[in-house]
C-alpha cells in the first residue's frame, strides 16, 4: 500500500455517499404542519429548492421544521446563512417550543413513515454520480471501508443493498453508537490489523472535521472536506485555508486514490 493510498477509507454518509434532500424537506414539512397547522398542507412551489440551498446551516434534525419556518416567515436567505445561532433559539421562545419537542415530532412522522411505507421512504435517497462504483472497487480492493454516520446503520445497509452493496454491519457505525466520529475513528486505528495505518476520513461538515483536528493522537488522519455535500461556500473557503484539510470534488473522489491527492 503506497501513501498514495490509504489503508482504511472512513466516509460520511450523507452528504457524502447518499443525498437525502428530498426526505429531508419531506419529513421537516410534515413536522412544520404538525406544529404550525398551515391552512395549506402544499409547501410553496419555491420552498423546496430554497430548503435545499440553506440545508447545511442545519447541524441536527430538530431545526429542519425551524428552517422551514423561517423560509416561510421570510427571513432573508442571506440572514440565515450568517445568523441560523441566533434565529433557531428566537422562533423556538417565539412560539414557546422545546428543540427536544420539535426533534421528537419530526423523529415520530419519520417512524411513522418508515414503517407505514419503508420503499417509499428509501426511495427519496439519492446516490451522488460515481459514488457506488467507488465504493464497489474499494471493497474489492485491500482497503478497509467503513462508515461513519448520524444516520441509522439498517438504513445505511438498506439503502446500499438496493444498489446492490453488501456491507458487513461491523463496516457501519450508525446513529445507534452513539460516539463521536474522532472516537470510532480512534477505535479503527487500534484496532487495525495492518500496520502501519493510513486513515482518510471523507466527510461534508467542516466543523466535525476540526473536531478530529483537535484530537491530538489523530495528526496522522488524512481529512478531506467534500465540496459536493452539505457545506457552503464560506466554509469551503475555510477548508481551502486550512493546511490540514483538503477539499476534495465528486470528480476527485470517483477517481483511483492517486487523484485525490
Amino acid at each position: 500500500m503506497t501513501t498514495s493510498s490509504p489503508t482504511i477509507l472512513a466516509l460520511d454518509f450523507d452528504g457524502v455517499i447518499c443525498d437525502g434532500l428530498i426526505e429531508y424537506f419531506e419529513v421537516a414539512w410534515r413536522t412544520y404542519c404538525q406544529i404550525w397547522s398551515p391552512a395549506n398542507n402544499t409547501p410553496p412551489d419555491d420552498l423546496a429548492l430554497r430548503f435545499y440551498r440553506l440545508r447545511p446551516v442545519i447541524e441536527t434534525g430538530w431545526e429542519m421544521p425551524i428552517l422551514i419556518k423561517a423560509l416561510v416567515d421570510e427571513i432573508p436567505e442571506e440572514k440565515i446563512l450568517r445568523e441560523w445561532v441566533n434565529i433557531t433559539p428566537q422562533i423556538l421562545l417565539d412560539h414557546n417550543l422545546l428543540a427536544k419537542e420539535v426533534g421528537a415530532k419530526l423523529d415520530n412522522l419519520r417512524d411513522e413513515w418508515i414503517t407505514t411505507d419503508l420503499n417509499g421512504w428509501l426511495s427519496l435517497h439519492r446516490f451522488y454520480p460515481g459514488v457506488i462504483e467507488k465504493i464497489r472497487v474499494t471493497l474489492a480492493s485491500e482497503v478497509k471501508l467503513y462508515i461513519i454516520t448520524t444516520k441509522e446503520g439498517r438504513f445505511v445497509q438498506q439503502l446500499l443493498q438496493r444498489e446492490g452493496l453488501n456491507l458487513p454491519p461491523t463496516s457501519i457505525f450508525g446513529k445507534e453508537v452513539k460516539r463521536p466520529k474522532y472516537e470510532i475513528l480512534r477505535e479503527l486505528i487500534q484496532a487495525a490489523e495492518k500496520k502501519p495505518v493510513s486513515v482518510w476520513f471523507i466527510e461534508d461538515r467542516l466543523k466535525t472535521l476540526h473536531l478530529v483536528q483537535q484530537q491530538t493522537d489523530l495528526d496522522d488522519v488524512k481529512l478531506f472536506l467534500a465540496d459536493w455535500g452539505y457545506n457552503t461556500h464560506t466554509e469551503r473557503k475555510a477548508a481551502q485555508d486550512d493546511l490540514r484539510i483538503q477539499v476534495l470534488s465528486l470528480s476527485q473522489f470517483a477517481k483511483d486514490f492517486s487523484g485525490c491527492l
